[in-house]
């Protein structure tokens, strides 16, 4: 153990090989405990979860260790574009300082591959809304002939939310596996081959959930002979496995289900003439259906109301239309392999409908048998729900509890297990995330992040603000903020609690003639664009919601405010949220206590990490929620942040923004306890 632990200290030391071999690395004491903990639980098949704060350098601390082991490591991120950064910026760098020759592989969702297959299917047909989504498509048509990889993320300057994607990528549902015509050439296949012959595979956590919950994004397990796995941003992996280990049938699914099986009978004589009726039938009642939900909440649960005559009758029609294709598409299963893979989607599909709604219709005090995360059956740990949107719905099944197939599968892969986040403890303890995670009793480590929060950086809190659920709070945040604003000259976040509150600030201050700095609103533009345009204009301010309080890196002058106007507890409505709560109470736990408290401290750290990106970076918090001072609990989420002085004047803000260095004395600033 002793010798991967010190050549981890030596290599991330002053006089280390990324010391020489990486412009401007600062070595720093906290990464080399880190890595020397992660060192050890490698070594030592363990389990550590550890909170690194911004500017550990918690990538490199655990890339050494990992490279230097020589085992099979799994490398999972929080989103597609850290697992960019991750591969193609920072394992380079340290496997060329450290002269390794491992072999690494970046490992995507089938989402994000273009499907040749599909791609050819779409050529030709009627499916383009405009010119410009035409465009895209024959844009992605010329760069497949030229891509190696076929990773979309190749096309620069493409919308992320393109409405073309879905046409040219596969889905586990409707890939036809080892029957496509172009099995040879598909890149999601190449992609897992060289995954599993590579050293290092760097994977999101999507994908590491698929595999873990058999839900095979590609062909094969990668995990299995990995001994070890590096869960970074290990925050978000509960949320996630919740959607993984559970069940959904969509609007969308259906309308593409039917629109493939009317592709598919082009290849076919004569198919069309049979199939074409029930095809459009299942899309027609799959729209009616969404109809007939209009009057519902836009999300709910089994135990509101979904009884109402026209939306169980518009169910009854979905059920029959999936058993009506299902018979009609029979017949010219062995046709091709296009109709044999709609065949099993609509069964799947019908099967999906039939098991949600047999749940839906229980009576609530059913005694109902233990889900097993393999079976299909319903279980007293699942919660039931729909959800609207404007166009469509989905119906999903989603386990309350992840903590036992979690540790299952950790348990049997046999590895060692680091997970790591800037944002795991609160008030310094990692109870809740462990419990979520199905960790027992494992190895701990909180390091700060090496940053001068004390003299770069103030907490403001308003006086005088109303409650939270107060009418006119909105406008109240704006008017206790404009002040700031113009103390900082923009270079703000403004991050609200909801995109209601998002779109009355954004219309408040277009109406005012007080706001000289340009401003960006999240749903505006596509949300790298967004960002792009706020950096470039040096004194922006941006508007977003939840979304923008993590994964977003904005350092330098271009960001010196971040304004929280509530305390980011998760949303009432949410049913998957609410029936954990009621889980927690029957089992004589305290829901506020154990599951609002701590989530919303973990969503507030991560907002507030937006602030400090760079050791030379300056600015102030601005928090409104009044709760903090007036609520016992306030003290726990104020105690979770970084060590920063506290003030309730403005005037401290504008010395702030005044001083040339930016510097606080703390003992200049007045505290509020």
């Amino acid at each position: 153990m002793s010798t991967l632990v010190d050549c981890s200290i030596e290599v991330l030391g002053d006089t280390g090989a990324l010391a020489d071999a990486i412009p401007g690395f600062v070595p720093r004491e906290a990464q080399q405990r880190l890595s020397a903990s992660i060192a050890e639980a490698i070594v030592g098949t363990g389990t550590l979860l550890a909170e690194a704060g911004t500017g550990t350098g918690k990538t490199y601390a655990y890339l050494v260790p990992a490279l230097l082991s020589g085992r099979k490591t799994i490398i999972s991120t929080g989103t597609r574009a850290l697992q960019d950064q991750l591969y193609h910026r920072d394992l380079p760098r340290v496997r060329d300082a450290l002269g390794i020759g491992h072999k690494s592989a970046l490992l995507k969702g089938r989402a994000n591959y273009l499907c040749r297959y599909r791609t050819e299917q779409a050529k030709g047909e009627p499916k383009f809304a405009n010119k410009e989504q035409a465009g895209h498509f024959q844009r992605i048509v010329a760069w497949s002939g030229r891509t190696r990889f076929g990773d979309l993320a190749e096309l620069e300057d493409m919308p992320e939310d393109s409405p073309v994607y879905p046409l040219v990528t596969s889905t586990n549902e409707n890939c036809l596996g080892n029957e496509c015509p172009f099995w040879g050439e598909c890149f999601v296949v190449q992609a897992r081959q060289r995954a599993q012959a590579a050293d290092v595979v760097v994977v999101n956590h999507h994908l590491l959930l698929a595999d873990l919950a058999l839900k095979q994004e590609g062909f094969g397990e990668i995990l299995p002979g990995a001994q070890t796995f590096v869960v970074d941003e290990a925050h978000q992996l509960p949320e996630l496995a919740a959607q993984f280990f559970g069940e959904g049938l969509g609007a969308r699914l259906l309308v593409e289900l039917a629109r493939d099986v009317l592709g598919e009978c082009r290849e076919t004589s004569g198919a069309l003439a049979a199939l074409q009726a029930p095809a459009q039938q299942l899309e027609h009642v799959t729209r009616y259906l969404r109809a007939a939900m209009d009057s519902l909440p836009i999300r709910g649960t089994r135990h509101r109301a979904l009884s109402e005559p026209a939306v169980e009758s518009a169910f009854e029609s979905l059920s029959d239309a999936l058993r009506n294709l299902i018979e009609a598409i029979s017949p010219w299963r062995e046709t091709g392999p296009g109709l044999d893979a709609t065949h099993a989607r609509a069964v799947e599909a019908e099967a999906r409908l039939s098991r949600w709604r047999e749940a839906w219709n229980r009576d609530e005090d059913e005694i109902e048998e233990p889900l097993n995360e393999r079976s299909p059956d319903p279980g007293s740990d699942n919660i039931y729900w729909y959800e609207l949107t404007p166009r469509g719905f989905r119906l999903q099944r989603t386990p309350l509890d992840v903590s036992g197939p979690l540790r299952r599968h950790r348990e049997q892969s046999r590895a060692a297990w680091i997970f790591t986040s800037a944002t795991l403890a609160v008030g310094g303890e990692f109870t809740h995330l462990s419990k979520r995670l199905g960790l027992w009793e494992p190895q701990t480590q909180l390091e700060p992040g090496p940053f001068d929060w004390p003299r770069k950086a103030l907490l403001y809190m308003p006086k005088m603000m109303p409650e939270p659920s107060a009418f006119g709070f909105t406008e109240a945040v704006l008017d206790a903020v404009i002040p700031v604003l113009h103390a900082s000259q923009g270079r703000a976040f403004l991050l609200f609690a909801s995109h209601r509150a998002l779109r009355e600030a954004a219309r408040l201050l277009r109406e005012r003639s007080d706001i000289p700095w340009p401003l960006f609103v999240q749903g505006e533009a596509p949300r790298g664009q967004l960002l792009q345009q706020f950096r470039d204009s040096g004194h922006g301010v941006l508007l977003g919601t939840a979304s923008f309080r993590e994964g977003v890196d904005v350092a330098g002058d271009a960001l010196s405010v971040v304004v929280i106007d509530k305390l980011p507890f998760a949303a009432p409505d949410d049913p998957v949220f609410e029936a954990r709560l009621d889980a927690v109470r029957r089992s004589g736990g305290n829901p506020f206590r154990d599951e609002q408290l701590p989530q919303a401290v973990i969503a507030l750290k991560q907002g507030a990490g937006r602030l400090i990106r760079t050791i030379n970076d300056r600015g102030v918090l601005v928090l409104c929620d009044s709760r903090l001072t007036s609520k016992s609990y306030g003290r726990i989420f104020l105690n979770s942040l970084p060590p920063m002085p506290r003030t309730r004047e403005i005037g401290d803000v504008e010395a702030f923004f005044a001083s040339r260095t930016g510097d606080v004395e703390a003992d200049a600033v007045k505290a509020t306890g």
